[in-house]
């Protein structure tokens, strides 16, 4: 049994940096079973009869990428995949829009997708597609005479009936996902979610005691898989990245002081306009602490040619500005802020340094940075995490300091707990954290997952030993 994954786009590690998020997770199921990744370059061609797809081997995994038609691209991505899907699929409604052109290119891409994946799969590949930009594609790869197994998994939220009917063509994209053998999803709530959809749609008879969706003599099956991180290589890496310029650079700018910190991809879902909000109500309240903490905020860019993303950019842009104003000294600035890249490694040294750890979305399907955080503490000095309740890491990290989002006192509260914590206390919290982490890590996401996809195939299909092993 070969695994082939397949995603909107494809991440070939680099040694820079190693891949963050929905890329972890798929690397370490191919690593551990290898297999095929096909999805998008991120180039594109300018006729669809020029697409051939380009092979690449890195360490026992093939990677498959096509180019999408210019004439596609924008409408597929930029419109219909985030600016449709992405919000509504996070119950923003008030940034939600729909084009009737827009999801007639998602759909395009979907087929084309299946049209050149098809080609490439064997019989008893076991196919497990990834995330919103791929909703239709099993009933794609169905139409193109595929009837292998096929799981998908939902990394973001499902939302309640009531935000995902406003979309047009919701009961479309629902009968796609019928076309799947299995879909997971992060959390038991966004399971619900789903399942009431359907119940609202096609009514109760089609869902079956055990979560499984029945229609037109097809049975979907439904799990929760939240999805881990690599605790062990985590650790490691946080401790040796101790020793990097880049982590010395930031102990020295530091001068003594401790280090709160967030990491997130600049969107609008993460919570930062909140955060920063909060950050200068705990000035206010606490000017003790003034002078006396840094708080860095790393928010490289995404998605620069929506609207919405701009609009994000520019205001947090005035928010740091305005609280550097009031509160910021010769020798000291409240919000270093910056739009840029570290590698991952990098990141973790910065993570084990800090007293305290922000990652409060306003809605989020589980953020991975939260987890990350977590794992990559010093267990002698652990810093401590505040995290979102509306984040489904929040189900798994009760000892984290769980806030709602739009509280800024509760989160300003929050930092000062942090800050002043006792020592024996965080590492408690921690220790019962990291034993959540490890029972649950990402090698244990991908093995649940595909058990659950092809028993049968699954037990008989060895995992590859890595050269060396």
């Amino acid at each position: 049994m070969r695994l082939v994954n397949v995603s909107n786009r494809i991440t070939i590690p680099r040694r820079a940096a190693a891949p963050g998020g929905l890329a972890v997770g798929v690397l370490a199921a191919m690593r551990a079973r290898g297999g095929l990744w096909f999805g998008a370059s991120g180039d594109c061609v300018a006729n669809a009869a020029d697409i051939t797809p380009k092979l690449l081997e890195r360490d026992r995994v093939t990677y498959a990428t096509i180019d999408v038609p210019e004439e596609l691209y924008t409408a597929y991505y930029n419109g219909f995949a985030n600016g449709t899907l992405w919000p509504l699929l996070h119950s923003f409604l008030g940034t939600f829009h729909y084009s009737a052109s827009e999801y007639q290119a998602y759909d395009a891409v979907n087929s084309l997708f299946a049209c050149h994946l098809a080609p490439l799969l064997t019989d008893t590949d076991l196919v497990w597609v990834h995330d919103y930009h791929l909703l239709p594609l099993a009933h794609k790869l169905h139409d193109a005479g595929v009837r292998n197994r096929i799981g998908f998994f939902l990394h973001i939220p499902f939302p309640p009936y009531d935000v995902l009917r406003a979309l047009p063509v919701c009961p479309q994209l629902m009968r796609s996902l019928l076309s799947f053998d299995l879909l997971g999803f992060q959390t038991q709530g966004d399971r619900l979610n789903f399942l009431a959809t359907a119940t609202a749609l096609w009514g109760e008879t089609v869902v079956g005691s055990d979560g499984a969706v029945a229609m037109a003599g097809r049975r979907t099956m439904t799990g929760v898989f939240p999805i881990g991180v690599d605790v062990a290589d985590i650790e490691k890496s946080s401790a040796e990245s101790l020793k990097s310029t880049s982590v010395k650079q930031m102990q020295a700018g530091l001068l003594g002081m401790p280090l709160m910190i967030g990491v997130d991809r600049l969107d609008y879902s993460k919570g930062l306009l909140e955060r920063f909000a909060a950050y200068r109500e705990f000035l206010e309240v606490h000017p003790e602490q003034q002078r006396r903490v840094v708080y860095v905020q790393i928010a490289p860019l995404s998605r620069a040619d929506v609207r919405a993303y701009a609009e994000l950019r520019a205001a947090l842009e005035q928010s740091a500005g305005r609280t550097n104003g009031v509160f910021a000294a010769t020798d000291w600035t409240p919000i270093r802020y910056l739009n840029r890249n570290f590698p991952r490694n990098v990141l973790m040294g910065f993570f084990r340094m800090a007293r305290v750890g922000l990652v409060t979305p306003v809605r989020d399907g589980m953020n991975l940075v939260a987890k990350e955080f977590v794992a990559a503490q010093d267990p002698d000095d652990p810093g401590v995490l505040v995290l979102s309740s509306l984040a489904g890491a929040a189900v798994e990290l009760e000892d984290a300091l769980l806030v709602n989002p739009y509280d800024s006192s509760a989160i300003a509260r929050a930092m000062q707990t942090a800050l002043t914590m006792p020592l024996d206390e965080r590492r408690a919290r921690h220790r019962r954290s990291m034993q959540v982490l490890r029972s649950n890590d990402i090698h244990q996401w991908h093995t649940r997952f595909l058990r659950a996809l092809d028993p049968i195939g699954f037990e008989h299909a060895k995992p590859r030993r890595a050269a060396g092993s």
